[in-house]
């Protein structure tokens, strides 16, 4: 870890980086309050889900829009308005629930703000680290921004949230709108980052320039991300992944409990290991790019998660459950810093936003529709069918990808292996 702190990589970095913490931080915080809120004024179980499905649902909606937005507007500006937005949204919020004024339409709609807010804010910052970093230190960089996402967000978040909403229901509302406030500050800091170049403009007939329409811009960055043949097959590889592991994962609980016998607390331990991967991905991810190299990586995650699916299926032990989910979760970090690292070097800094909100609307749709399908085969097939399902899906999925990551690397490209679209 002192080697990651160690790196060369300015202070504008770590302005970056400490507004990605606290963030990090207020949205965990968030993502238990919010439930906890609802539920403490209604206990139907559909507004309780509401509360997460209300953050959720944006990306579906928005993702692509705003992709192009991120590329049309200055990226800095636009992350500093977006975070002052939420933090006055949520400051809201805290009032309303410490003048026990708070409703459940109140809370959704303040959430699902915070999700509109979350597709543009997180497209456009997407676009600093490359802006910022040299290309030799973009691994190490990715690596410290995903232990923000490992340590805070899914392990330190969710008992000092828990425990912020018994100190008093407002204050994990308020804190979170201190965070947002502090990141808007700390970016606005950062002068390392350039107004972004103007978008194209298309000769309209009286001579006149005009900028293309919003989804002639949208329909560009998807035609880009379908031309470039290595970011296409990682980016619908991991739409399928992100299919089958919700699917999965959708009834883990009562997977934990009726199959491998685990109490509740037992459960929460288990869930323990993803983040206890996560961090060691973050600790080991630099050192084995370095030495071997991403085509290895890629394809050895997509083992991992053949492995990981079908170890759940056969196992009853509690222990080889946990020590393939430390596993899976050093994976999903190394494979994060990877491909986020091809991407900053391959995707044109005026199509990043665009390229990047297709990346998302693949994982999201592809996580909500997972959802979905888990319980349904659960319930027709049994607790283990969508493990058996999930592993099968995946091995055919890295036979189909095994081929196109054959040229995966993190070596500078000395030309596009496509070009970008006008």
């Amino acid at each position: 870890m002192r080697a990651l702190f160690a790196a060369p990589l300015g202070a504008d970095f770590w302005k970056l980086w400490t507004s990605s913490a606290v963030t990090n931080l207020g949205d965990g915080i968030t993502m238990v309050a919010g439930p906890l809120l609802v539920a403490s004024i209604t206990s139907n179980p559909a507004a309780v889900a509401g509360a997460v499905f209300a953050q959720q649902v944006p990306w579906l909606l928005f993702a692509l829009i705003s992709g192009a937005w991120a590329d049309r507007l200055d990226r800095r500006r636009l992350v500093v308005s977006v975070n002052v937005l939420r933090a006055a949204a949520l400051a809201a919020l805290a009032a309303a629930v410490a003048a026990g004024a708070a409703s459940v339409p109140l809370i959704l709609a303040v959430f699902f703000l915070l999700g509109t807010g979350e597709t543009l804010a997180d497209t456009a910052s997407a676009a600093f680290v490359p802006a910022i970093v040299a290309e030799p230190q973009r691994p190490k960089a990715n690596a410290l921004m995903y232990a923000n996402f490992n340590l805070l967000n899914q392990f330190a978040a969710k008992p000092f949230g828990a425990w912020l909403f018994v100190v008093a229901a407002a204050v994990p509302f308020a804190v979170n709108a201190v965070t947002f406030a502090l990141s808007a500050a700390l970016i606005a800091a950062i002068r390392a980052i350039a107004p972004d170049p103007a978008p194209a403009v298309l000769p309209a007939g009286d001579g006149a320039a005009r900028r293309p329409k919003l989804r002639a811009e949208i329909s560009d960055g998807v035609r880009w991300l379908l031309q470039h043949r290595l970011l296409r097959t990682l980016a619908f590889t991991m739409a399928v992944g992100n299919v089958v592991f919700c699917a999965a994962f959708a009834i883990f609980v009562l997977y934990a409990t009726q199959r491998l016998g685990l109490t509740d607390v037992g459960y929460g331990v288990l869930l323990v290991s993803f983040a206890a991967g996560g961090f060691l991905g973050t600790l080991v991810a630099p050192a084995l790019i370095r030495r071997a190299g991403a085509a290895l990586l890629l394809r050895a995650g997509l083992l991992v998660e053949v492995a990981l699916h079908a170890t759940l299926a056969l196992t009853r032990e509690p222990w080889a459950a946990a020590a393939m989910i430390v596993v899976f979760g050093i994976h999903t970090t190394v494979w994060g810093v990877v491909v986020t690292t091809i991407r900053q070097r391959d995707v044109p800094p005026g199509m990043f936003g665009r390229v990047t909100s297709v990346y998302s609307f693949l994982d999201l749709g592809g996580a909500a529709l997972g959802s979905l399908l888990g319980g349904a085969i659960a319930v027709g097939y049994g607790l283990v069918a969508p493990y058996w399902t999930a592993a099968v899906a995946m091995a055919l999925v890295a036979a189909a990808a095994w081929r196109p990551l054959r040229s995966a690397t993190l070596r500078p490209s000395r030309e596009p292996e496509v070009s970008p679209q006008p």
